[in-house]
């Protein structure tokens, strides 16, 4: 299972991440939160081994999703669900149609990706990663572009698919779904660690970094 352990990131001569320790868990869903900027994706490409002195990962095992990846390629989208069987180095049908009936996109199996809505190519290139069947899930804002429905929908799967065994890492910006869905959250403030916890206790950490007030619901709200 990829993990940090007091791993900090330099860029263009500017500090990223400061001493990062994080061990994701096999059965939990696992949420990062924290302001724009404050290094939560950076911490995902460290699990995912896409930045320098990152893990390295065995793509079979670990799965990545980057954050507003519209494709603009003229592929149907089971074809870009196929596109995570590459790793293995197979076109097995049945974890390809798994995926896309997990990711709620059956009916869009022959419809070109340039051609559905957003929130449709983004389940596509989630469906891409549960076809790689991983024990870890690294997923940068799998919600963006959703909407509320399907918001639910997508984080109900992700918990599931995590306490069915998998490790899942989600960065997400509404606190209040990660609360809701999440066994753990871990915010994030200027390339730290802020905290560590059981999503239930984070809404009061949440809302000191975020400069809000906790309130019920749970919900943050502006402070007067």
């Amino acid at each position: 299972m990829t993990r940090l352990d007091r791993f900090s990131l330099t860029l263009g001569g500017r500090q990223i991440l400061r001493e990062v320790t994080l061990h994701p868990k096999r059965g939990e869903l696992l949420a990062l939160c924290g302001p724009n900027g404050a290094g939560k994706t950076s911490i995902l490409k460290a699990l995912a081994g896409l930045v320098p002195g990152g893990a390295r990962p065995d793509p079979r095992h670990v799965a990545y999703l980057a954050q507003n990846t519209p494709p603009s390629w003229a592929l149907t989208v089971g074809q870009i669900a196929t596109l995570g069987r590459i790793p293995h180095g197979d076109r097995l049908a049945a974890p390809v149609g798994n995926a896309l009936r997990r990711c709620g996109i059956e009916s869009l199996r022959d419809a070109r990706i340039d051609r559905i809505s957003g929130g449709e190519a983004r389940r596509a290139m989630l469906a891409r990663v549960f076809a790689t069947e991983p024990g870890m899930f690294l997923l940068d804002e799998p919600t963006a572009d959703l909407d509320p429905a399907a918001c639910h929908a997508i984080l109900r799967l992700l918990r599931e698919t995590a306490e069915a065994g998998a490790a899942v890492v989600v960065v997400l910006h509404a606190v209040e779904l990660a609360t809701e869905y999440a066994h753990r959250i871990v915010l994030v403030d200027q390339g730290r660690i802020a905290a560590d916890c059981p999503a239930a206790q984070a809404l009061a950490a949440a809302a000191a970094i975020f400069g809000m007030r906790a309130g019920v619901g749970p919900r943050l709200l502006p402070n007067p």
